[in-house]
C-alpha cells in the first residue's frame, strides 16, 4: 500500500495511527524489559517465590475488561452519530479507569499492611519489582485517562461523525492496549511462580 497516496485527511490519519502503533511498540518493549529482569532476579537469594498478589489487583482486572467493553459500546454509538450516548460510554470508561487505578493503590496499601514495602529494610526483591511494574502501568492508564478527557471534550463540541472519529479510535487503540496489557502483566505475576 502507497502510504502517500490518498487525501490529505487519509495521510494524517496514516501517520498518526502510525505514531500510535510505534509508540505501542516501545511500551511492549519497556514491559518487555521489565518482566525479563523479573525472570532473571528469581536466581537471587532474597527472591521470594511465596508471594500473594494482592485481591485488589484481581478486581482491577475485571474492571479493566469491563472499561474495554465500554469504550467499545463508545465506539459503536458514535458510528450511530449518537452523541449523548457516546459521551455516556465514555464517562463510564474514565470512571472505571480512576477505579482501576484506586484499585492498584488499594494493592498497594494490602502489600504494605503484609509489611513488604516498595523499599527500606523491609522491602524485598520481588515485591519491588511488581511496584515497579504496577506503577509504570498506572501511568500508563494515566495517559490514556488524558486522552479519554481530551476525546470527551471534542466529542462534546461534536468534532466526531461516524466518517470522522479518528481521535476516538486512537484512544480506544490505546485504551485497550493498556487494558490487555494489565490482564497479561496480571497473569505473568500470578502463574510466574508456579512455573519457576
Amino acid at each position: 500500500m502507497d502510504l502517500t497516496q490518498g487525501t490529505q485527511q487519509e495521510k494524517e490519519a496514516r501517520s498518526k495511527k502510525m505514531m500510535l502503533w510505534f509508540g505501542i511498540g516501545s511500551l511492549i518493549m519497556t514491559f518487555a524489559g521489565l518482566t525479563s529482569a523479573f525472570i532473571v532476579s528469581r536466581k537471587r537469594e532474597d527472591w521470594l517465590n511465596d508471594f500473594e498478589l494482592p485481591q485488589a489487583f484481581m478486581i482491577s482486572v475485571l474492571v479493566i475488561i469491563v472499561s474495554s467493553f465500554t469504550m467499545i459500546m463508545a465506539k459503536r454509538a458514535m458510528k450511530q452519530n449518537n452523541v449523548s450516548q457516546t459521551t455516556i460510554w465514555l464517562l463510564i470508561t474514565f470512571v472505571l479507569g480512576v477505579f482501576f487505578i484506586s484499585n492498584q493503590f488499594q494493592g498497594f496499601s494490602e502489600f504494605v499492611a503484609e509489611g513488604y514495602y516498595f523499599t527500606g529494610a523491609t522491602s524485598n526483591v520481588t515485591i519491588s519489582f511488581i511496584y515497579v511494574i504496577a506503577v509504570v502501568h498506572i501511568l500508563h492508564v494515566i495517559a490514556g485517562l488524558i486522552s479519554l478527557i481530551v476525546v470527551i471534550i471534542n466529542n462534546l463540541n461534536k468534532k466526531y461523525t461516524s466518517n470522522n472519529m479518528l481521535g476516538l479510535e486512537l484512544a480506544a487503540h490505546f485504551w485497550h492496549f493498556i487494558d490487555i496489557l494489565w490482564v497479561c502483566l496480571f497473569l505473568f505475576l500470578y502463574f510466574f511462580r508456579y512455573i519457576i
